[in-house]
């Protein structure tokens, strides 16, 4: 692992989380859209991230010993869990039986996936800083 790998890893950890955050917010924000572009409810969505090589040219391939890999994302899903459905039959969104399909956006359950992605986002901004104090440090060595 290379002296400025430390930073490589942690800016992908940073952005993979900042990605999860504004999926999140969107979902929060789309909570109770009963109607989209599409036509429907929104559907609640959600990242989905993979480990991906830190080096990817031929000669840095043969320098991975360590098998040091950072976060990518690697798609934005939908979840497939069904709506939420509420009798509101005055709503213009109203089937024939007056029931409205609401998003499956569960709020508690957003508002806990946001504390963990900033929890992660904080974690990986100490290793960003941890590995600028280390190099700083062996800066300081040299003199």
């Amino acid at each position: 692992m290379g002296a400025f790998d430390g930073f490589d890893l942690s800016l992908s950890g940073m952005d993979a989380q900042m990605r999860r955050l504004r999926i999140i917010s969107s979902n929060l924000a789309n909570a109770d859209s009963t109607r989209t572009a599409s036509g429907g409810p929104y559907r609640r969505k959600d990242v989905v991230f993979a480990a991906e090589p830190l080096h990817r040219t031929a000669a840095d391939f043969h320098e991975r010993r360590s098998g040091v890999q950072k976060v990518t994302t690697l798609a934005v899903v939908e979840d497939p869990r069904p709506f939420k459905r509420v009798y509101m039959p005055s709503h213009p969104d109203a089937d024939e039986q007056g029931f409205v399909n609401f998003p499956n956006v569960e709020s508690f359950e957003e508002i806990v996936n946001m504390m963990d992605a900033i929890r992660s986002y904080e974690a990986n901004l100490s290793a960003f800083n941890a590995s600028k104090q280390m190099i700083k440090k062996a800066l300081e060595i040299g003199r």
